[in-house]
């Protein structure tokens, strides 16, 4: 296991399993900041990344469910914040997906308020996953989200995706590289987890983390 990434015990994995084998429900869309559910009631997750870079598989995978977050061959498709309520312990909040250009200039600058807004004043927010394709690394487009992250001073943590899709030697590579990249970050999180949705690889991982935040 490459040095950034986390190391789990069998009890915190265990933990993350039992967690994640709770009900998972969609609750609400989100498409303005009157709409959020109160902050004083359950602890909060936000997964954000790139349209394409597999925000919906990830949470399918981590709930066990195929179809709980949908899956769409157009990238950007989510636009507004779609909270899921698992097992009465913590929401999990996918937001919408950044980079994509066929969105309005104007609608995209809308979205880009409120996700800061929400940011900056959600204090139940106990961290935002930001997943990065292991197969690119961190673009320019996710280094200006993990610099609003950092001005909003949100604990963020890299989540690798589609690690089946490259080698061993690749992957190593992107971990040391996107490492140094987080050194230059306030905010961020300094363990790194690499993902498979598809090969079901680090689900576990992230569960396990998931599971630490609430306990």
């Amino acid at each position: 296991m490459p040095a950034d990434t986390p190391k789990y015990t069998l009890s915190e994995i265990d933990s993350g399993r039992q967690l994640f084998s709770k009900e998972c429900n969609f609750m609400l869309g989100v498409a303005g900041l009157n709409q959020l559910p109160a902050d004083d009631v359950l602890p909060e997750i936000a997964f954000a990344g790139r349209s394409n870079v597999g925000k919906s598989s990830l949470i399918n995978a981590l709930t066990g469910r195929k179809t709980l977050a949908k899956t769409s061959n157009t990238p950007g498709r989510t636009q507004q914040l779609n909270y899921f309520n698992l097992a009465d312990k913590i929401y999990m909040v996918d937001m919408p997906g950044y980079g994509f250009a066929q969105a309005p200039e104007a609608l995209v600058k809308k979205w880009q308020k409120m996700i800061f807004a929400y940011l900056q004043g959600r204090v139940n927010l106990k961290r935002v996953f930001l997943l990065i394709d292991s197969r690119h690394g961190i673009k320019k487009v996710d280094s200006e989200i993990m610099e609003m992250l950092d001005k909003a001073a949100v604990n963020y943590q890299i989540v690798l995706t589609k690690i089946d899709k490259i080698s061993a030697i690749e992957l190593a590579k992107t971990i040391t590289t996107t490492a140094q990249t987080l050194k230059e970050h306030a905010a961020a999180h300094i363990d790194i987890i690499a993902t498979s949705s598809e090969k079901n690889l680090g689900i576990d991982d992230l569960r396990a983390e998931i599971a630490n935040l609430i306990h």
